[in-house]
């Protein structure tokens, strides 16, 4: 089977490089939100009365296609903040997620929950690219980055005040969380070939070390699900594709919040 993380690196490397090329570090550095004060997922997710999650604005990936190509990333991300999300990731990659640099901009400003920007982050340029953008927090994927890199991104990020999730899928990956880390997300899914298993959070979850705060991804679709991850220790709840692929996400975000609290 292909490896599809493999295609995403290639292609988001070549973009880094043209990116570069056209933007030097100091016009990022003079845009406002490089200066604003970020928000604190950390802080969110240890609020006892918050539902920790992470409501995902996501237009395609590359197992399903396009999810939605109508919903307005302003409308979706403020209902998502209405009814009570702890945080708003957006998808930034543009050619296999289709999304876009202009939606994390748009909404960063707007919103007054910490902001994840979703992409696949190799280069410190794209950290202050990430913090120019209004991002408060930012993703490192343990799969496509070696536990040094991790370390290094993760030091540099925290320099320029921004948060990281180190997202982890097996036990291979669990070297990569280092003290920079403090934030560690579970994919359930499989990044090289895009299938599904639940039970990757609750396995890996065991093996995280203490003082970590940790993060489910991918494959959440019921509310019994997240009261599990609930008791095996897990803050954060990483969601997308459960609510994008409804016509109405932000509609869908609140009928699911309901029925956690029910």
């Amino acid at each position: 089977m292909k490896n599809i993380l493999d295609e995403i690196i290639i292609k988001r490397k070549e973009a880094v490089t043209q990116l570069k090329q056209l933007v030097p570090v100091a016009a990022w550095e003079m845009m406002p939100a490089f200066s604003k004060k970020t928000k604190s997922l950390k802080k969110a997710l240890q609020t006892e009365s918050n539902t920790g999650i992470i409501a995902e604005f996501k237009r395609a990936s590359p197992s399903k296609g396009i999810i939605n190509k109508l919903a307005k990333v302003d409308d979706v991300t403020a209902s998502y903040e209405l009814h009570g999300a702890a945080a708003i990731s957006i998808l930034t990659e543009p050619e296999f997620f289709k999304g876009s640099n202009d939606d994390l901009l748009e909404v960063s400003s707007a919103l007054n929950i910490p902001v994840l920007r979703k992409d696949f982050i190799f280069d410190e340029y794209q950290l202050i690219e990430s913090k120019a953008l209004g991002a408060d927090v930012i993703l490192l994927i343990a799969a496509c980055l070696t536990p040094a890199q991790v370390k290094n991104l993760a030091t540099f990020a925290k320099q320029l005040n921004l948060e990281v999730i180190l997202e982890i899928h097996d036990e291979t990956e669990l070297g990569h969380i280092c003290n920079e880390t403090e934030l560690i997300g579970v994919n359930n899914r499989n990044l090289k070939t895009f299938t599904v298993d639940i039970n990757r959070s609750l396995q890996l979850g065991q093996q995280i070390p203490p003082g970590k705060i940790k993060i489910a991804e991918s494959g959440i679709n019921k509310a019994d699900t997240i009261n599990v991850f609930k008791k095996a220790g897990f803050k954060g709840f990483l969601m997308g594709e459960n609510f994008m692929k409804e016509q109405d996400p932000g509609l869908a975000f609140r009928n699911f919040v309901n029925s956690l609290h029910h």
